[in-house]
């Protein structure tokens, strides 16, 4: 199982580099867009929909026509959106719990999920056309925040973070995580050649007390996104939220820290 997982995740980080790195702006949209409809398929299994390619590929539609006309499109009013549904209906979810899967309030719960899945790819766009190292750049916060609360949560994990949600967090994994993040946020704010990363951007407009802060709100974010994809998983009764990634189950399984992490770095760098 550990060779299978390493393999696909050494097989996407070269396809990611080389989406992002060929300098063709149709194939990058391609790619996120075929990737987009099975993190949206994913999703409406994960909600109990009966028709769930139906729905994905609506949603997929619905990225393509934002890419089409993205010269007339506000995507602030978008990521605004998408932070206000984590606020205040995602995050709440982890201590009131999810509502039953054959009920109206779960079809609008599914609806406001898709719109935070929509709002992360639309923030990978425009991440991606500010400079391919800036995007990734913002997607290693989150992945240098999971490895490092592996890691940390497997050397001195003792309290658990959400016991009924996903038993193996431990708030020493989530610390760990963290300070994980700004140990690498700190290097690249004083590596010349990094200087176009959002980390030293966000250190060079908002000083260094801004850059702790928003560093480790995001941090706090990619945890509640990983949250709460896996509390959708325990309401669905499934392990993982497909096996379309061998050894890493789905697309969600693999981006569900993303989702709310990726729209409030768009509204903080429009800040900058």
């Amino acid at each position: 199982m550990l060779k299978t997982r390493v393999l696909t995740a050494l097989a996407l980080l070269a396809l990611l580099l080389l989406v992002v790195y060929s300098g063709s702006f149709l194939a990058f949209v391609i790619v996120a867009a075929v990737f987009l409809g099975a993190a949206m398929w994913e999703a409406f299994r994960l909600f109990g929909n009966r028709q769930p390619v139906v729905g994905a590929v609506i949603w997929t539609i619905a990225f393509g026509v934002i890419v089409l006309y993205q010269g007339n499109f506000s995507p602030s009013l978008l990521f605004i959106a998408c932070v206000a549904i984590w606020a205040l209906r995602l995050v709440p979810s982890l201590g009131t719990g999810l509502p039953p899967l054959d009920g109206v309030r779960n079809r609008l719960l599914a609806a406001l999920y898709c719109i935070a899945i929509l709002g992360c790819f639309v923030a990978i766009l425009y991440l991606y056309q500010y400079s391919p190292l800036y995007l990734l750049s913002v997607m290693a916060i989150v992945w240098v925040a999971d490895i490092g609360a592996y890691f940390s949560g497997r050397a001195f994990g003792k309290r658990k973070l959400a016991p009924s949600i996903s038993p193996g967090k431990s708030w020493e994994g989530a610390i760990g995580g963290g300070v994980a993040v700004l140990l690498l946020s700190a290097l690249c704010v004083m590596t010349p050649a990094l200087q176009g990363t959002f980390s030293a951007r966000l250190q060079a407009s908002w000083g260094w007390v801004g850059w702790l802060l928003v560093l480790s709100l995001l941090v706090a974010a990619s945890v509640v996104g990983d949250l709460v994809e896996s509390q959708l998983k325990r309401r669905a009764a499934m392990k993982d939220s497909s096996n379309l990634l061998p050894g890493h189950g789905g697309v969600l399984d693999r981006i569900d820290a993303l989702i709310p992490v990726l729209p409030l770095a768009m509204l903080f760098h429009s800040r900058f």
